[in-house]
């Protein structure tokens, strides 16, 4: 019983050596990352006698690791230019999805272009409002 009990455990463990292994010829699959804009931007946005708050939890979509650490020493530039960009919105600017999507779109425009003018390539695919909370 001993012995059976052994040799299952040893095939067991062998079992990842058997994986199949990327040949020097093939590429890497690279996977997508999500970077977690952490803390969530929060200001106020907007103009008039009383003032209106965001908090808009971000995050982008990079592709590899390399990308993410480029993204993460970039992160005091790219919330610079997001916090600057949601400071110059209006409740006109955020007040249907459409006005939403348009937004994003602008933001990932803009953090791409910083990255592009410090890295030389734009780095992130995507930009996501994991959660956008206007008041």
């Amino acid at each position: 019983m001993y012995r059976i009990a052994t040799l299952l455990l040893a095939l067991l463990l062998s079992l990842p050596a058997f994986a199949e292994a990327p040949e020097e010829g093939d590429e890497a699959v690279i996977k997508p990352t999500y970077y977690s804009l952490v803390p969530a931007l929060v200001g106020n946005y907007g103009t008039g006698e009383r003032l209106k708050y965001y908090k808009a939890d971000i995050s982008l979509k990079v592709m590899g690791p390399e990308a993410e650490a480029k993204v993460e020493h970039h992160e005091p530039l790219i919330r610079n230019q997001l916090i600057m960009l949601f400071s110059q919105q209006t409740d006109d600017t955020l007040a249907t999805v459409e006005a939403k999507e348009a937004l994003r779109q602008e933001a990932l425009k803009q953090v791409r272009q910083v990255l592009e003018q410090e890295e030389g390539q734009p780095l992130v695919e995507d930009l996501l409002f994991n959660n956008l909370i206007l008041q």
